[in-house]
């Protein structure tokens, strides 16, 4: 039965006979056969047609020997449907042509229809689904509210997150009608995943950590707890949230079975500070996969060691894996984790 992997069994917090892992980012440049297919094709077509994707999302799977896939996407896809123009830019990242300012620009947004607008991701989806069965399970995931309205104004990538934060501070309502707007696009768009396959979900808020605790509360927390609430029951929710030491309590609060944590924090102390009755995810500094593997190892045994043996804990990178990642470091890495963690018990 699929509840007895041993990634979807540790996202309940049950025992499992070594940590699973996989890695954020784990279809990516790093690996020769992604850079082979995308010297021939633009990233969005790569995203947008299905098989394409289940081909990238499989590389890892069969290279690594990660304990879980995840789907290869981008959490912007679903803002084209809403009405943004947005272009991956060559080797500069992506860019909106059209980013939102004010009130007016909000109410232009449209509503998707996630079977339609995105039903390439869907399609992809059900592929890898096959292709999978009864070895490990697959990951579904979209961008967080916070971190998808922050796009969506800003236009690209932010230091200071000026625009954002000015609409917040100067138009909260406004603010809050667009954050509702994503709520349903996101909790739309994670069921349909549901739907076609995805046997967890994550939550990727990759830049709430810009964000005071105070701020966090009243502007995000809402948003992200609605969309958390309103997934399909049963299926597990990591709530990954980067740099959010500070707000992990309220992270928390906001929602998930597994809270995921990057390597600015001890793991064991994030645990302790979120409570027991969550999974917990992370959270090795992706940079160490540039280090000697004896290096590497060291720092695997320190976290396994954090953990005490509490079931629970997936292990992976604090934030997605870097481009010029070491393939065979990879490889040793997930070796690394299941050979020191692993024991006797329950599959």
């Amino acid at each position: 039965m699929e509840q007895d992997y041993p990634f979807l069994r540790a996202c309940f917090g049950k025992e499992t006979n070594y940590t699973p892992v996989w890695l954020m980012r784990q279809a990516g440049r790093y690996m020769e056969e992604y850079r082979k297919i995308r010297s021939r094709v633009k990233f969005l077509t790569m995203c947008k047609t299905p098989d394409l994707a289940a081909e990238v999302t499989m590389q890892p799977v069969e290279k690594l020997g990660v304990d879980a896939a995840i789907i290869f996407a981008d959490i912007l896809l679903p803002l084209e449907g809403m009405g943004i123009d947005l272009e991956f830019a060559p080797g500069g990242g992506p860019v909106i042509h059209n980013p939102i300012k004010n009130r007016s620009d909000i109410l232009k947004l449209r509503t998707i229809e996630p079977r339609e607008d995105l039903s390439f991701v869907l399609e992809a989806i059900k592929i890898v689904r096959q292709e999978i069965e009864g070895k490990i399970p697959l990951i579904g995931f979209s961008g967080a509210p916070f971190t998808l309205a922050s796009y969506i104004i800003e236009g690209g990538h932010s230091r200071n997150y000026i625009d954002t934060k000015s609409l917040i501070y100067q138009d909260p309502s406004s603010w809050h009608q667009l954050m509702e707007a994503l709520d349903q696009v996101i909790i739309d768009y994670l069921n349909s995943q549901i739907e076609a396959g995805a046997q967890a979900v994550q939550l990727f808020d990759s830049w709430v950590g810009c964000l005071s605790s105070k701020d966090y509360e009243e502007f995000v927390l809402p948003h992200s707890r609605a969309v958390i609430k309103q997934l399909k029951k049963g299926i597990p929710v990591i709530h990954f949230a980067l740099n959010s030491a500070h707000l992990l309590e309220l992270i928390k609060k906001a929602g998930g079975d597994v809270i995921g944590v990057d390597w600015r924090i001890n793991l064991a102390d994030a645990w302790q500070r979120i409570g027991y009755d969550v999974s917990i995810q992370g959270n090795l500094d992706p940079v160490l996969l540039f280090a000697p593997p004896e290096k590497i190892e060291l720092e695997v045994k320190a976290i396994l060691k954090s953990t005490e043996g509490r079931a629970g804990h997936i292990f992976n990178l604090g934030h997605g894996i870097l481009p010029k990642t070491p393939v065979e470091n990879a490889i040793a890495l997930i070796e690394t984790v299941h050979r020191l963690s692993q024991k006797d018990g329950q599959n």
